[in-house]
């Protein structure tokens, strides 16, 4: 009664007259005092509260510095009174993102003003360590509504504050849960980009305070409290050098593998156990925790300098998860992507997993184990044929699922960067002498026939066969010589019936002996993309499956881009395959209609003219009128064009996996804007990836120069040729040679620098010994100055024995015979 009685006081006046608000809040101001009373002053601060959340701007300005006062001066004398002003507080610096921009110009007023003593922050630190259950939960809310505010100047004074590391570090242990995740999320706020915040943290024991949570917390089975501290820790590691290597150090990486049930010492030898490769992932919550596990994992997988035990237990924790698991499919990109770019951390053809498949009509709860294969045809069967080979998903393309397909085609460029492995496939794929190709799934998926109707996972697998196999030529000459040696068995290609002639007239009926000679891949490639040009031009298609035509043409089209591209064989073969009319005509349909295809059709033909050096049935001289009754302008624009195409210019690094369009475009229609109506199940799309795109855009402009050259001349990249390709691969050799010279050489400095045990004995010993000629030396010293002394003293005494017998003789004192002659002796000797 007390209290209100004050209250109503305060409001309605001494003379009992109401009162309006801005002299209500001026008479509560004048009441925070430190004259007045504690109770009085109480009373004033619960009144501005209640008051503060309609009338902001009147409390801010007339009692704000009053309400800072009473927190420096009675927050920790009395709990209630901190309470209730630190409550205030927050409303006044509360900034709602959805509110007015007045009303949050005026959040960040109140709070530059509270930040402009440095005591404020300071005192909040302090309060952090209070007893009070009130005191400490408000001072935390308030310090992280003062970081989202102005966190660089929270920042600030937290580095000069004294207690205020300890204060927040002990509230992780604290036993009440509300303080304990309040903290959680006011480190998140505290540590963002401020390295010096992010290592006093890790050296004052936050790892070890948060992975106690974490575990305690049910570990990834866990709440959203496990998720948020997970977030902590992702903080206080990324972006931060000094703290990976000191977390690297510590005991909680192994911690950090068995939160998803992976053994951190498991042999390179030993399956994965099945309690990590299958798991119950029907909460949301376990997928969140996962990923942010997986995200950790992937942090340390990435070692600078020679791979660790820690850095190969976890790459292959992120191959386990990417290939031979029942992670969901997102969790499985994202390990994917992780995966480190040293590839000599974990060579992939010599890993072995086993991959698990769901049992059809099970809805995956039952699962079957497959033979045990090498992580790197585990890869390339993903790749082909998706996750669990279609068992799931079946005829849809999920964007998740292409999402995955996309990582591991990323993950297997990595792993085939070095020439001697990408040559090394390709090796594979070719025939012996007196045998049969071997049947590759990545051949048998490149070579297989195109049919109508379309089959869109067969057009989806040969797609992504021709992104692994450009990823195999496309830097390495020696890998172009052998592909084009590459003779597929016949039982590998299906019949068709579509045949296109390369001068667009009837088809010829082919001699026995051309009928009965085995094609080559590229002449294989060739025929294909006639038979694909062919099938896409027919007016009763059906929308979707032109769509699906024109990404399977363009497939083809990058994949012979790259492979041609300095290789003037492959040019003189996929020339007089007839190919040079299938791209005429492509080239010459209207540019509204469609982009890639003419402007792909365009750079091929370019790349034709540009390495077409060797003598053969089809030469430059042949090509050139072609060009010209084309129109070099016109060629010029059809690849300009295709920069401009939404699924050019859209591919990125780390994505190039488009959304289905919701409804079925009209044919050749490129995607629609975001924001167009989706499926219920999302289904994705693959037109090119980064590498080709890089690749064009590094190379465009040498085509279109090119062209427009007179064939009899030599381009800007006719010193480019087979020739300049192969001194360059052999100078790569000797470079490769080298280095690998300098590493055995290294490694035998550092092989003789160390010490063995034999050479370390010996060196105890000369130490020993020299110890002892030392100490032997100085008695030595020692010696020979006792006998300097000795005789010294050994003169003075014959020096005074002389002098006796002297004073004896004139004393007329008898001397001695033996004396005397003794005495002349000496006088002799001298």
């Amino acid at each position: 009664m007390d209290f209100i009685s004050q209250i109503n006081i305060a409001l309605r006046g001494p003379t009992g007259q109401p009162q309006s608000a801005a002299d209500t809040i001026s008479r509560l101001a004048d009441r925070l005092s430190p004259s007045t009373l504690l109770a009085d002053r109480r009373a004033a601060v619960l009144a501005l509260k209640g008051l503060a959340r309609d009338w902001k701007a009147d409390v801010g300005e007339r009692a704000l510095s009053g309400l800072l006062d009473v927190l420096q001066n009675d927050a920790e004398v009395d709990a209630d009174i901190g309470k209730a002003v630190l409550e205030t507080l927050i409303i006044l610096c509360e900034v709602d993102e959805n509110a007015p921009a007045a009303t949050r110009e005026m959040g960040y007023r109140h709070t530059d003003v509270v930040l402009a003593d440095e005591k404020v922050a300071q005192k909040l630190f302090a309060l952090m360590a209070d007893h009070s259950f009130y005191l400490r939960y408000s001072a935390l809310q308030f310090l992280s509504s003062l970081l989202q505010n102005r966190r660089h100047l929270v920042q600030a004074y937290f580095l000069k504050a004294p207690v205020g590391v300890t204060s927040l570090i002990a509230l992780l242990e604290d036993k009440r849960e509300i303080i304990r995740n309040e903290a959680i999320f006011t480190i998140q706020s505290l540590i963002s980009q401020s390295p010096e915040i992010q290592k006093i943290m890790a050296f004052e024991g936050a790892f070890e305070k948060l992975f106690s949570i974490i575990v305690n917390e049910q570990g990834v089975e866990g709440g959203v409290v496990v998720q948020d501290t997970l977030a902590c820790v992702d903080g206080l590691l990324r972006f931060n050098q000094s703290n990976q290597s000191y977390f690297r150090g510590s005991s909680l990486p192994p911690v950090l593998l068995s939160l998803i049930s992976f053994p951190p010492s498991l042999p390179l030898d030993a399956p994965a156990p099945q309690q990590f490769a299958l798991q119950l992932w029907d909460q949301p919550q376990k997928r969140a925790n996962t990923a942010l596990v997986v995200g950790l994992i992937g942090l340390l997988a990435r070692q600078a300098g020679p791979p660790d035990g820690l850095s190969i237990s976890c790459t292959r924790c992120l191959v386990e998860i990417g290939i031979a698991s029942n992670v969901p499919t997102g969790i499985k990109a994202q390990a994917l992507r992780l995966f480190p770019s040293n590839h000599s951390v974990l060579p992939l053809a010599e890993l072995v997993v086993t991959p698990y498949v769901p049992v059809p009509d099970t809805n995956g709860e039952e699962w079957d184990r497959l033979e045990p294969a090498s992580a790197l045809d585990a890869l390339v069967e993903l790749v082909l044929h998706g996750e669990y080979n279609g068992v799931i998903d079946g005829e849809r393309r999920t964007k998740e699922g292409m999402e995955l397909r996309g990582a591991a085609v990323a993950v297997f460029q990595n792993f085939v960067q070095k020439e001697e492995i990408s040559e090394a496939i390709v090796q594979a794929m070719v025939s012996q002498p007196g045998s049969q190709a071997p049947v590759t799934p990545l051949l048998y998926a490149l070579t297989t026939v195109p049919v109508s109707p379309l089959n869109i996972l067969s057009v989806t697998s040969t797609h992504f066969a021709a992104l692994l196999f450009s990823h195999l030529l496309r830097f390495s000459p020696r890998a172009k010589v052998l592909a084009r040696s590459i003779v597929p068995q016949a039982s590998a290609q299906s019949n068709s019936s579509f045949f296109v002639p390369a001068d667009g007239g009837q088809p010829l009926a082919p001699d026995d002996d051309d009928a009965d000679a085995p094609q080559t891949l590229l002449q294989i490639l060739s025929e294909h993309l006639s038979l694909t040009f062919l099938a896409r031009g027919r007016a009763d298609l059906p929308d979707r499956e032109a769509r699906e035509w024109d990404r399977l043409c363009v497939g083809y089209l990058c994949l012979l881009i790259q492979w041609l591209w300095e290789d003037p064989a492959a040019v003189r073969e996929f020339l007089e395959a007839g190919a040079l009319g299938v791209l005429v005509e492509p080239i010459n349909q209207s540019a509204e209609e469609d982009a890639v295809i003419p402007g792909l059709c365009a750079f091929l033909l370019g790349v034709c003219y540009e390495f077409n050096r060797e003598p053969g049935e089809v030469t430059r001289a042949t090509v050139h009128p072609i060009l010209m009754r084309l129109g070099i302008d016109m060629l010029a624009g059809r690849i300009t064009h295709l920069r401009d195409d939404d699924r050019f210019k859209a591919i990125g690094p780390d994505s190039f996996v488009f959304t289905l369009p919701g409804a079925a475009p009209t044919h050749h229609q490129a995607p629609p804007a975001p924001g167009a109506p989706k499926h219920e199940v999302e289904e994705g799309e693959v037109w090119f990836d980064w590498a080709f795109v890089d690749f064009w855009k590094s190379n465009y402009y040498t085509i279109q120069k090119g062209i427009a050259v007179d064939p009899n001349s030599l381009s800007s990249a006719a010193g480019q040729g087979a020739d300049s390709a192969l001194l360059v691969a052999s100078l790569r050799d000797v470079i490769r040679n080298q280095a690998a010279d300098i590493e055995r050489l290294q490694s035998q400095i550092k092989a003789l620098g160390t010490p063995s045990d034999e050479i370390e004995t010996f060196r105890e010993q000369v130490r020993t010994l020299t110890e002892q000629v030392a100490s032997a030396e100085e008695k030595r010293r020692d010696v020979e100055k006792e006998q300097e002394d000795l005789l010294v003293l050994l003169d003075e005494l014959n020096s005074k024995r002389r002098r006796d017998k002297a004073r004896m003789r004139e004393a007329g004192l008898e001397v001695s015979e033996d004396e005397a002659e003794e005495d002349e002796d000496d006088e002799d000797d001298e």
